[in-house]
């Protein structure tokens, strides 16, 4: 059954196997899906006009919720980001620019090793490698 309204939904997921999913679920429900894989091609597809629906994975570590509040509602005021919120972006930044050698990336961030293990296991990014 199709809907009496198609709604043009972003899908906003970065295992691939789950964007596929689901935009052939909302393709099959008579939705039309954009997909995006990261944060940046998000923020390029919300400028799109006539988005009816943002499904996004809020577990993506580079995620600003502030500019994506922003972005979304231009006008609003949102608050800051919280200060884990920023690190686990800016940790995840880091293992993405040392391509995950964590020796490195806890040497660039000025920490330890062990404590960077730490925060990794803290903010869920011990499984991303």
């Amino acid at each position: 059954m199709q809907p009496s309204h198609p709604l043009h939904v972003l899908v906003l997921e970065r295992r691939a196997d789950r964007r596929d999913a689901l935009r052939d679920l909302l393709r099959a429900a008579g939705h039309h899906p954009l997909e995006a894989a990261d944060a940046g091609a998000a923020a390029e597809a919300l400028r799109v006009p006539g988005l009816d629906l943002l499904l996004l994975d809020l577990g993506l570590p580079e995620l600003d919720l502030a500019a994506l509040a922003q972005a979304i509602c231009p006008t609003g005021s949102s608050a800051p980001d919280s200060l884990d919120a920023a690190e686990r972006r800016h940790i995840a930044a880091m293992l993405r620019h040392t391509r995950g050698n964590r020796r490195q990336a806890a040497m660039l961030l000025g920490i330890s090793r062990s404590t960077l293990l730490n925060k990794l296991r803290r903010y869920g990014l011990d499984s991303e490698r």
